[in-house]
């Protein structure tokens, strides 16, 4: 036996008659006898009970009603709800429970041998011989036959299930379809024991075979595991919850009904004739006397099952406990699994253990005691010492500790000398432990976690608010050292997260799970920032470290440590220095572009050689300001100063400062002149040579408008850069200065009509005439070379000296104050030649003056290139000022090429011309036509004509005519209505006429 679930009661004895049937009813107990008497027996004690129910005294007899039935009551059964009482005895009879006074009789069932009866619908169903007859209670004392079938042999056992009824005959289980008499087969019974059918309260069949009891549901399908051992075939069984008991022949067995289904209790009686049910106990009947079996009420027998260790069966009948006693329920409950747990750890079921752990609800601290190798953070907690009150027949035991002691300590420094086989044993059962830990931490971490962040999401916004919270204990705020700043931790849901959360790493890495700690500390934690860097730092777990490093915001730390492994990286070739790459360090500062540009700065300096362009994609990938890093890199690395800008250009030159601009184009020149430098002292200089620095320069000079031309023109060397010089100079737009050094110092005259081609398309929206002079300059420039090469040293001069023009305004003020003629006419030349001067550098002039570039009889001038550049740009020159340029002797059929194409132009002009003329001239006539045609219908006016406004006739009125040619109305309606409408619409009205 393994607990007392029942305890056994004498309720009578020394009956008058043999007992054949027992019932009860509300505290009474109904016994059928062989000689067809109904005996009727109550307490002895007439004290009232509030629930009507079998008591545990001794009972008497109150009632003898002899003569109830003509024969034995074989069966008899209580219908409450209907207030009947149903008797099987030579037929089925229904009486009042009141008065025992018989209702009705069901003649058809005479030699009926079981019946059984449908509380829900009112239906009972017998089976008599071959036949099964099935009647309805039609809630009288009459009762309407429903259907009769035949079935193959004869019924000995039967109950409803559901709408069917499942039937027991000789050799086999059936299922009775109600409705329509269809009889599907279940299984086969037993030969030595008569067929039994018992319904669930589940509304499952319990079904007799042999020894067994299979469980099937209400069609007839077996239950996966659904077997019921019993010592020996029983002759009936009755359900009460959460045990079936069974008559057997020399005792009553009682079973749980929670699979494996296992013995819990045997109580010996000799000669037991029935078992019944009733509200509260089992009533047994013997040949003359009763007993009762009154459970044991279920604290006791959680107790008795607790202290023999039977857990499982404890924790189910807890549930039993009545919703009332919720609190009681959840303290056993709470106290049965923390005992199991404890007990199914010392036995090395650790995985059990902790799934009990998990369902008591006990402090992840009081489980992490078990583990010594474990460093836990010191907590301010209290545990609730309830909590592991097991009362006074609980001893926990420790034993675990023998099994921790033997795990390997963190890290792992002296191993004990023991038998390689012990050995091996020792590390399984510390794995198997450690891994039961990590699901039970993984499984309680959610809700924790979550209690933290809500509690650290309080505490924010009540700072936000303005609201301090202080507690009178003064332990109610404590500071975790978790590099999270010194923000207050309470001793809540954050500290117990920390405590979680630093024992989960440390399990991880114990069990050789380093990626799992990784990915832990990757994502939102509350690892204990002193106690897990120890733990990283002695197992050189140094992936994790940095994760550590990173999740406390100690990025200086992490950087500090990665630079350290990729110098080392260097020299070793270890599995871990992959990991750790010079790149690993711009991977991690990516995220802090936008937080702390100036550390992503500082500690970019050490990979900026190593990965010259990761660190640059970094600056630009993480919008840290341009003008932060170029200060950074002008003074770390000068040498990526130019590619950094380059590719900010590249990327969006509005957004670059004009200072950032002006830097590049100074770091490009630099470069240049100190390159120009060298060739010069070693006298190698090529003017027509052009090195990537140099082509950059002409290139940034040309695209880049940020820089100040004048400043870098001063820079230049006077006898080389002549193109770039050009550049600045046409920036400056000093056009004819940049036109002479293509023509005259660089001597490519492509250059100088790309820069034409340039200037002119640039400015093609301005009118035509300051466009087209750029050309006649470089006409000008051909034409008469040596005047432009005085007149360029004489500009250059002025240009490069800042104080010319200051000079020439104080000596125009002196002079004016003269009264002399000889120093009015100096100054008037000073000025005349000023004045040619400044209209000469404009590139926008309009009219050029022949006489004063050409020269009679000069050898230098450059017709053939002027010519060209005639023929080439026609379109874009003044001819007829062109041909005032060109000298006297140039023949005809040299300026053929720009003449031919002028004169067709201007021909094709004049006759487009006359085109138009002829078409608009023709669209006047086809107007006037129009306008005739218009003019020409006539209007005849009667004395019928109504006006269409005002319905009036028109009469001798002026009138006025819709288009439509129709409506005729007075112009004076007219009139008005246009000004009504001109005033609705706001615009001023408009006479048609």
């Amino acid at each position: 036996m393994v607990h007392s679930a029942y305890d056994s009661f004498e309720l009578l004895t020394d009956c008058p008659s043999k007992i054949e049937s027992v019932e009860s009813y509300g505290s009474k107990i109904l016994l059928g006898c062989a000689d067809g008497s109904l005996l009727v027996y109550a307490p002895e004690s007439k004290r009232s009970a509030t629930v009507p129910e079998i008591r545990k005294e001794l009972y008497t007899l109150e009632r003898n009603l002899k003569g109830f039935a003509k024969k034995a009551v074989v069966s008899m059964q209580v219908v409450e709800s209907r207030e009947l009482l149903l008797s099987l005895s030579e037929s089925i009879a229904f009486h009042k429970l009141s008065s025992f006074e018989i209702i009705a009789v069901i003649t058809k069932a005479k030699g009926a041998n079981a019946f059984c009866w449908d509380e829900r619908r009112g239906f009972l169903c017998f089976a008599r011989q071959k036949r099964v007859c099935i009647f309805r209670h039609d809630g009288g004392r009459g009762f309407v036959e429903v259907k009769d079938f035949g079935v193959p042999d004869v019924v000995k056992s039967m109950n409803w299930c559901g709408d069917n009824i499942c039937l027991g005959i000789r050799k086999e289980y059936v299922i009775l379809n109600a409705t329509t008499g269809a009889i599907s087969e279940v299984f086969t019974s037993g030969r030595l024991a008569p067929p039994l059918v018992v319904s669930l309260p589940s509304g499952e069949l319990l079904l007799g075979k042999e020894n067994i009891g299979v469980i099937v549901d209400q069609n007839g399908k077996l239950r996966p595991e659904g077997r019921i051992c019993w010592s020996e075939a029983p002759t009936e069984v009755v359900i009460q919850k959460p045990y079936a008991l069974a008559l057997l022949p020399r005792f009553v067995e009682i079973r749980s009904l929670r699979a494996p289904y296992p013995l819990i209790q045997t109580v010996v009686f000799r000669n037991v004739r029935h078992l019944r049910h009733s509200n509260n106990s089992v009533v047994i009947a013997l040949e003359n006397s009763v007993h009762g079996l009154f459970p044991v009420p279920l604290g006791a027998q959680i107790v008795q099952l607790t202290a023999a260790g039977n857990f499982e069966e404890a924790l189910s009948l807890c549930k039993l406990l009545p919703p009332e006693e919720s609190n009681l329920r959840a303290a056993k409950e709470g106290s049965i699994h923390i005992r199991y747990a404890h007990y199914l750890f010392d036995n090395g079921s650790y995985e059990e253990s902790m799934e009990h752990f998990l369902a008591s609800q006990v402090d992840i601290t009081h489980v992490l005691s078990l583990y010594t190798s474990i460093i836990l953070p010191k907590t301010t907690i209290v545990h609730d010492a309830d909590k592991l009150d097991f009362g006074d027949d609980l001893n926990l035991s420790r034993g675990s500790s023998s099994v921790s002691d033997d795990m390997e300590p963190f890290p792992a420094s002296n191993m004990s000398e023991l038998d390689d086989s012990a050995e091996l044993e020792s590390k399984k059962m510390s794995h198997n432990m450690l891994m039961a830990l990590i699901k039970f931490l993984q499984k309680k971490r959610h809700g924790i976690i979550e209690k933290a962040t809500a509690e650290g999401t309080e505490e924010v916004v009540f700072d936000a608010v303005g609201k301090n919270f202080e507690s009178s204990n003064s332990t109610r705020f404590k500071k975790i050292n978790k590099g999270r700043g010194s923000v207050p931790v309470s001793s809540g849901a954050r500290e117990m997260a920390s405590v979680l959360d630093t024992a989960l790493l440390q399990a991880l890495l114990l069990t050789g799970q380093p990626s799992m700690a990784e990915n832990l500390l990757r994502s939102l934690n509350y690892c204990d920032l002193k106690i897990c860097e120890e733990i990283l730092q002695e197992g050189s777990y140094h992936v994790a470290l940095v994760e550590l490093y990173k999740c406390n915001s100690k990025h200086r730390e992490a950087l500090e440590l990665i630079n350290k492994l990729a110098e080392e990286s260097k020299a070793s070739q270890s599995n871990i220095v992959h990991r750790f790459r010079p790149e690993a360090i711009i991977e991690y500062l990516k995220p802090l572009c936008e937080t702390d540009p100036t550390l992503v700065l500082e500690y970019s300096m050490l990979v900026l050689e190593s990965c010259p362009t990761q660190t640059i994609e970094l600056f630009l990938s993480g919008n840290i300001p341009a003008d932060m890093v170029n200060l950074y890199l002008k003074q770390h690395a000068p040498n990526l100063q130019s590619t950094y800008l380059e590719l900010v250009l590249a990327m969006n030159e509005d957004a670059v400062s004009g200072t950032l601009q002006n830097e590049m184009v100074h770091i490009y020149l630099s470069e240049v002149l100190d390159w120009h430098g060298d060739l010069s002292s070693q006298e190698q200089w090529d003017e027509k040579v052009y090195t990537p620095k140099r082509k950059k320069l002409l290139s940034a000079l040309e695209s880049i408008s940020g820089y100040n031309p004048e400043t870098l023109l001063k820079l230049l060397p006077s006898d080389a850069l002549y193109e770039e010089r050009a550049i600045l100079l046409g920036k400056m737009n000093q056009h004819e200065l940049a036109l002479s050094l293509y023509v005259h110092k660089l001597h490519v005259p492509e250059l100088a009509l790309s820069y034409c081609d340039h200037v002119y398309e640039s400015t093609h929206k301005a009118s035509a005439k300051s466009t087209s002079n750029i050309y006649l300059m470089l006409l000008q420039i051909y034409l008469n070379p040596r005047k432009t090469t005085k007149n360029y040293e004489k500009k250059i001069s002025n240009i490069l000296s800042p104080r010319s023009k200051s000079l020439r305004k104080v000596r125009s003020k002196s002079f004016s104050k003269t009264r002399s003629l000889g120093s009015r006419k100096i100054a008037a030349i000073e000025v005349a030649e000023d004045t040619k001067t400044s209209q000469s550098s404009d590139s926008g002039r309009s009219d050029v003056d022949t006489d004063e570039f050409i020269e009679e009889g000069d050898t230098s001038i450059m017709l053939d290139e002027a010519l060209d550049l005639l023929s080439r740009r026609w379109d874009r020159i003044n001819g007829a000022q062109a041909l005032k340029l060109l000298p006297k002797e140039t023949k005809l059929q040299n300026m053929l090429p720009f003449l031919g194409p002028l004169v067709r132009k201007s021909s094709e002009m004049y006759r487009n011309c006359s085109v138009v003329r002829s078409l608009r001239q023709s669209e006047n006539l086809q107007v006037k036509d129009e306008l005739y045609k218009r003019r020409k219908p006539v209007m005849k006016i009667g004395s019928d004509n109504m006006c269409s406004l005002c319905n009036k006739k028109i009469g001798t009125s002026v009138f006025a005519v819709y288009p439509n040619g129709k409506t005729l109305v007075h112009f004076v309606c007219f009139r008005d209505s246009q000004s009504m409408k001109a005033v609705a619409h706001g615009t001023p009205f408009k006479n048609p006429f």
